[in-house]
């Protein structure tokens, strides 16, 4: 049994996403009247309605969640857990405080956009280094399990209830449109955050009499693995060998120039690979894990 351990550098990486989450939610949705989905939603609600200190109802809130949810967790991830909603509450108190003066002259496009790019970067961050803040996620998790409901319509379905709650409470038309604006933004950078970080090219070679040179140059030049995939052609019925290779975003290039001077006559097709596991990506040259 590999023995439980939490990470230095996820921790270190979950306090900062907290920071980021945690600054534009004061900044941009709190100080211009911008409503959230999820808990964080709620928090800011009854932050509007009663004045309640969002950094006290958002631990408040979890607490109960922690107790059910915990089992689902697992151990370390309960753990993360629990360090990115303590810390988003306690950097909520210390930037509620200390607040900056930022100058959007009214401009609620400027402030959606904002919003939704700190609590994306924040959240995304924290997500890629094993935590959540709690709130929905976990609600997700256990509807999912005891009712077998997709975690992403559950999730959907109640963000769409708390913005809904916010527009019949305190938000007008105005601004409860510029929060679906600020909760798109987030969504889409949570995902580049999280898919993009890992974002790779996948290519697919074909080189009629230069397969091994150039299968050769790419491991020998990038240090990059090389797959021999058997195929052959519709139209010619002859086998052919195909080369499949995955790099870097900032290889492609390299990879190019080697395939072109080879063989320029090659076919070759680059594909979009959003998420790589393996040596050379998350594993080491030795298969030990990457600390990333």
């Amino acid at each position: 049994m590999v023995p439980f351990q939490l990470n230095v550098k996820n921790i270190l990486f979950i306090l900062l996403g907290a920071g980021i989450f945690a600054f534009g939610l004061v900044h941009f949705n709190m100080q211009n009247h911008l409503a959230e989905g999820g808990f964080t939603g709620i928090t800011l609600l009854l932050y509007f309605q009663f004045r309640i200190d969002p950094s006290i109802t958002n631990l408040l809130l979890n607490v109960p969640l922690f107790l059910i949810g915990w089992k689902l967790l697992g151990k370390r991830s309960f753990l993360y857990t629990m360090i990115g909603t303590v810390a988003v509450s306690i950097f909520l108190f210390i930037f509620q405080r200390f607040q900056l003066s930022i100058p959007l002259d009214g401009d609620l496009f400027l402030a959606a956009l904002f919003a939704g790019v700190f609590a994306g970067i924040g959240l995304g961050m924290i997500f890629r280094f094993g935590g959540t803040t709690g709130g929905v996620d976990i609600i997700a998790r256990l509807v999912y399990k005891y009712k077998g409901i997709s975690m992403g319509r559950t999730m959907f379905v109640f963000d769409a209830c708390v913005i809904l709650v916010s527009l019949m409470t305190y938000l007008d038309h105005r601004e409860a449109m510029y929060t679906l604006v600020a909760v798109f933004v987030g969504a889409r950078v949570i995902d580049f955050m999280q898919e993009g970080a890992y974002a790779a090219r996948g290519a697919m070679i074909i080189s009629e009499n230069h397969h091994d040179e150039v299968a050769d140059a790419i491991m020998k030049d990038m240090g990059r693995g090389v797959t021999v995939l058997k195929g052959r052609g519709s139209f010619t019925k002859e086998e052919k060998d195909v080369l499949y290779c995955v790099v870097g975003r900032n290889e492609i290039v390299n990879l190019k120039r080697i395939i072109t001077t080879i063989d320029p006559q090659a076919f070759v097709s680059v594909i979009v690979v959003h998420d790589v596991m393996g040596e050379g990506f998350t594993l080491d040259e030795n298969k030990r894990p990457l600390d990333i």
